[in-house]
């Protein structure tokens, strides 16, 4: 395997960007409004997507005093995969609408750094072309199709291709309100499409519009769980269910036979109100048990959000908007460098709160 290195350019970015939310402000100057309102907007008022924010600032941390550093590490296994540290990129369809090269700066940025990515099934490169540009572990982000066969399609041009995990998204059967959207009136440029699905008019979303016809949402098909029983059936990669809020839909989807569990509210972009991502993962973990690998996304901005997670169960995070700073602003460097202020701020946390290896952080490291 080639070794990549973005050093050079690493060394570019000026020195004022020194934390993830940095980069916003470089990063929504780079793009169209109307991409900018696609690309980080929120569904309804944005409760749910502050709130995932708040709330893991409203977690304190209660360190322990002269803990050895001896074996310190970060490195975890899930579904047989070493990874360096516990930070994923969370699948973002589209990448292009923030770089020219969209997601394959994004996983030559991954690469640099050794972080797993999520691919979207509505990447705006196939996903084909991605893999042979990675030089780091790929999972497929799926979203199930009308037609089983057309699902069981992308499951096999994803396991033909060497991605390693499925990644069910169950908490999208139809897009979120997102009204910044609507007002900002984007639409995709006719340049980028789901490059990975057949050419078809864009799935409805529930937005009221002045002329609508008289058919709402709930005309949509849905999926179900005997659905996900069935493609964990037709797949010999470990399925993981993405978008998971309550204990009874994760003990359902493991009965269903996935292998582990994201905990997501979607990042606050399809229902507006629900709970923060951090709230909601304690009980999907005491639902699952031990034994299951439960991840979680939505929020994460600092390494100490890394931590906290980490201390109420989840094996690893996944970002999705600070990944999209990184890109618009920078490209595969900016994507590298927001990866590594995150893995550098965790590896600083978890020594400064006497918690120098993965296995030593448990719930104890929070302040009750």
């Amino acid at each position: 395997m080639t070794s990549v290195s973005l050093l050079p350019t690493l060394a570019t970015i000026p020195p004022t960007i020194a934390s993830v939310t940095d980069y916003i402000d470089y990063a929504r100057e780079r793009v169209t409004p109307a991409a900018w309102a696609y690309l980080t907007a929120a569904a309804g008022d944005g409760l749910t997507a502050q709130d995932n924010i708040d709330a893991l600032q409203r977690l304190k941390l209660l360190p322990n005093a002269l803990q050895s550093s001896a074996n310190a590490s970060t490195a975890i296994e899930l579904f047989g995969t070493v990874f360096p540290y516990p930070i994923l990129l969370a699948p973002v369809a589209y990448q292009k609408l923030a770089h020219p090269d969209g997601e394959l700066a994004t996983v030559l940025g991954a690469s640099a750094v050794r972080a797993g990515m999520v691919v979207s099934t509505q990447a705006s490169v196939s996903l084909e072309d991605i893999a042979a540009r990675a030089q780091t572990p790929l999972w497929f982000q799926l979203y199930m199709q009308p037609v089983f066969e057309d699902t069981l399609t992308l499951v096999r041009r994803a396991e033909s291709a060497g991605y390693r995990a499925i990644v069910v998204t169950v908490d999208a059967p139809i897009s979120g309100l997102r009204n910044e959207e609507q007002r900002a009136a984007f639409v995709l440029p006719p340049h980028i499409a789901a490059v990975n699905l057949p050419p078809t008019a864009r799935a409805g979303t529930a937005q009221a519009v002045a002329g609508q016809a008289l058919a709402g949402p709930l005309c949509t098909p849905t999926s179900t769980f005997d659905d996900l029983a069935r493609l964990v059936a037709h797949t010999r990669l470990p399925v993981v269910a993405k978008g998971i809020a309550h204990g009874a839909d994760a003990r359902r989807a493991i009965d269903a036979g996935c292998a582990g569990i994201i905990v997501s509210n979607h990042g606050g972009r399809v229902l507006d109100t629900l709970p923060a991502a951090i709230d909601l993962l304690p009980g999907v973990v005491q639902a699952v048990g031990p034994q299951v690998p439960v991840l979680m996304d939505g929020g994460i901005r600092r390494g100490t959000d890394i931590l906290k997670a980490l201390a109420l169960g989840a094996r690893a995070v996944l970002i999705g908007r600070p990944q999209i700073y990184g890109l618009a602003a920078a490209g595969a460097a900016g994507v590298a460098h927001v990866l590594h202020i995150l893995r550098t701020e965790l590896e600083m946390a978890m020594l400064l709160s006497g918690r120098p290896r993965i296995d030593a952080i448990d719930a104890s490291v929070l302040w009750a």
